[in-house]
């Protein structure tokens, strides 16, 4: 992932010590006590989910090169792959939670969560109440609790103990899995789909997140919104009305954001000609990538590389 100089570093999951979990938590704080100032402030891919619960002070992240206000309960969701920046500002705290996406599927087939669980509903950004915030925070602080549950000084995280069986460790596993399920679920109940009590809008709702998963797949592929429709049973009038419904942009802006945001990720994260990155999106000419990433973007691709995405 080296670049001309620059490097954009991908994070994995990977826990201090023998921590047996799948799933991290620890204050805003802690990470900066244990990282470089200048570390801080990078900008990082990570391939886990990381939940952001501001509880006190006031930030501006970075998140697909687009800045994130937050204030005490503002909510950051990082999904992997994202390129991310916990900002400038040091004046804030908050809770951090760090999830490996197989960490979210059910560990055994007894286990009937997964059909009801889709992360993927919580907005990326979102902001709580007063209460929803002691609500959240009590439920991280419970998790970070039982989590550390078999530290034997209980001073820090978890470490593998070789007196519990694997199978108790998996037990804990569980119970966490319940637990983020719980706090997940409410989030998106509370503050996430707000269409879901407006019954004339569910319809739409549901055909914008089928669209999405859609483009997700194929947007390197289709362009063209009528494939869309298509592959929907809709028409091209039905599906804008209902991408507008949900994000207030027109299908065909969903796609172009789509596909501009990757190109953003691809100049950022690899060292790939301009050229070879055109291919990877489905331009067949380099000088066709180049006008749409500067008609979308406001700069040329090599500019937006070299300005780390920030300029």
């Amino acid at each position: 992932m080296k670049r001309s100089g620059r490097h954009v570093q991908e994070i994995r999951y990977q826990p201090e010590g023998s921590y047996p979990y799948d799933l991290e938590v620890f204050r805003v704080s802690e990470l900066r006590r244990r990282t470089s100032r200048e570390g801080m402030r990078r900008t990082y891919g990570y391939t886990f989910y990381m939940l952001i619960l501001v509880t006190e002070g006031q930030c501006i992240q970075l998140l697909d090169f687009e800045p994130c206000a937050g204030q005490a309960g503002s909510l950051v969701v990082v999904r992997p792959g994202q390129a991310h920046n916990f900002g400038e500002r040091e004046d804030w705290d908050g809770w951090i939670l760090l999830v490996r996406p197989e960490f979210l599927w059910p560990a055994s087939s007894d286990e009937s969560l997964r059909s009801e669980f889709n992360i993927e509903r919580l907005p990326t950004c979102l902001e709580v109440d007063t209460d929803g915030l002691t609500r959240a925070t009590t439920a991280i602080e419970w998790m970070r609790q039982d989590a550390a549950a078999h530290d034997p000084d209980g001073s820090g995280p978890a470490r593998r103990d070789r007196g519990r069986s694997a199978e108790w460790v998996e037990a804990v596993q569980a119970h966490l899995r319940h637990a983020l399920y719980a706090l997940v679920s409410w989030l998106v109940v509370a503050y996430g789909d707000e269409h879901l009590e407006q019954p004339r809008k569910r319809p739409a709702l549901k055909r914008f997140h089928l669209f999405k998963e859609l483009v997700e797949q194929h947007f390197t592929e289709w362009k063209d919104i009528g494939t869309y429709a298509a592959e929907l049973s809709c028409t091209e009038r039905s599906l804008t009305r209902a991408v507008l419904d949900a994000k207030g942009i027109s299908a065909k802006e969903f796609v172009l954001r789509r596909l501009s945001l990757e190109a953003k990720r691809l100049l950022i994260h690899t060292d790939w000609p301009v050229g070879v990155i055109a291919g990877k999106l489905g331009f067949k000419e380099a000088t066709h990538f180049s006008k749409f990433f500067r008609s979308t973007v406001g700069c040329t691709p090599l500019q937006f590389r070299f300005t780390d995405g920030h300029g």
